[in-house]
């Protein structure tokens, strides 16, 4: 009875043990991503935010957004436009994400379409994306280097049974590096109460 006792005993212990090392090892991956990524900027009553980590062009781009949306009055169509050009910068600018999880845009996104939205995009284009948690990586990654406006129209779109007044823009994008991604797309925003958000993401390729 004794030895089985002192088994049992031995046995709780190495669980306990392979628990604890998980749950340590989690941690250390979490924090090492919470001190990777750090927010440098903010626009306040909006909640979007610029990263150390992101590109000239994703800079340039949120400081016209800044811009737009501190304005007395805002002009919602330019708001679209260059919001949508944030989305498409941030999401396929994949160099800096550091997994697969790292979702990119996510701040633009339709609250409840945010869960779909990252699942897919973590099974589809950022699904070969290797972990960068310790800034060896050298895989080549896309980043998109310039982007442009081709058309910005205004239509319905429907969640539910409820319809909402939206925008629809229009893009072409390049590369530093093409290595076969999207270049084109239409966007659907739509608005509510003061912000705007992505609904739709549809390539034109």
């Amino acid at each position: 009875m004794k030895k089985k006792y002192k088994l049992m005993i031995a046995i709780i212990v190495v669980i306990f043990i392979v628990i604890a090392a998980i749950l340590l090892f989690s941690f250390v991956n979490n924090k090492d991503e919470k001190e990777t990524v750090k927010v440098v900027d903010n626009i306040s009553n909006f909640g979007y935010t610029l990263d150390d980590r992101d590109t000239d062009l994703m800079k340039n781009t949120y400081n016209e957004l800044k811009e737009i949306l501190l304005k007395d009055e805002i002009d919602y169509e330019s708001y679209a436009q260059t919001l949508a050009k944030l989305f498409v910068i941030d999401l396929f600018t994949m160099n800096n994400k550091i997994n697969r999880y790292d979702v990119g845009s996510t701040e633009y996104v339709y609250p409840e379409s945010l869960d779909n939205f990252k699942t897919n995009v973590e099974d589809t284009i950022y699904k070969t994306i290797e972990n960068n948690s310790d800034g060896k990586r050298k895989q080549d990654l896309p980043e998109v280097s310039s982007i442009e406006l081709v058309s910005s129209d205004t239509n319905e779109y429907v969640i539910g049974e409820e319809a909402y007044d939206s925008f629809v823009i229009s893009l072409n994008w390049n590369y530093e590096y093409d290595l076969g991604y999207d270049k084109q797309a239409t966007i659907t925003l739509i608005q509510l109460e003061k912000k705007l958000y992505v609904v739709e993401y549809v390539t034109g390729e």
